[in-house]
């Protein structure tokens, strides 16, 4: 566990906290410091503060997607919808804004760390669970948590590959925000449900998904999205 994080009493909290939950946890202050802990520690989470000096959060969050699919939760003490939108756009899985209880923050990491990273599997899974999804040529691996597009390896966030893995297994099934949001950020997840359209928005980017047409991800009007049909 990582926390980049500016103010070191806040800093020092989150740590604390997270270090009694039985994480083992490390902090630094500055945008360079955080880049450098990904790279020597490689987190399964990094927490994030947006208004770090050196670089900020959002230039953070760019150059950690670069080399690590770790899930980054963002903190926030600015409250315009952009910061979060854009936060999100580079690759944050989730936010939470300040002030916050650390007990929430605790939820939401424990939250992102009940789901698979890229090739891993459960102890009850084997890898012939479940078949890969191919919808045109996209193909949708959800054991091994790989997604393709033709012969191309797309590279995806944790989160992106959540939410069309969640599409792709039930493709005929329109999904609200509130019920892609209890399966992949967890019933008790409180905040702007459109984040959904955020992620959604960066994923279509990635697989060259026109949103007019939705051949992969398809805009239900009124209800939310559903896997497209190729």
């Amino acid at each position: 566990m990582l926390v980049i994080e500016d103010e070191t009493t806040l800093a020092g909290l989150i740590a604390a906290y997270l270090s009694r939950a039985g994480y083992a946890t490390t902090t630094v202050h500055t945008g360079p410091d955080g880049v450098q802990a990904v790279r020597e520690h490689a987190p399964d989470v990094v927490i994030l503060d947006l208004g770090l000096p050196g670089l900020d959060g959002i230039e953070v969050c760019r150059q950690i997607r670069t080399f690590s699919d770790c899930y980054v939760i963002v903190v926030t003490a600015r409250k315009d919808e952009v910061d979060t939108l854009i936060g999100l756009s580079v690759g944050a899985d989730d936010y939470v804004t300040k002030p916050f209880s650390v007990r929430e923050l605790l939820a939401r990491v424990q939250t992102v760390l009940r789901r698979p990273r890229t090739g891993s599997t459960s102890a009850s899974e084997t890898p012939s669970s479940e078949p890969i999804r191919v919808v045109g040529a996209l193909r949708v691996d959800p054991n091994g948590h790989r997604v393709h597009l033709a012969d191309t390896e797309v590279a995806l966030t944790p989160t992106e590959r959540d939410l069309l893995i969640t599409l792709a297994r039930r493709p005929t099934m329109a999904f609200t925000r509130r019920q892609l949001i209890d399966v992949i950020w967890g019933t008790d997840w409180v905040g702007d449900e459109h984040l959904v359209d955020v992620h959604v928005a960066h994923l279509r980017r990635k697989l060259g998904d026109d949103p007019d047409t939705g051949r992969y991800v398809t805009t239900v009007r009124g209800i939310g999205y559903r896997m497209g049909q190729g």
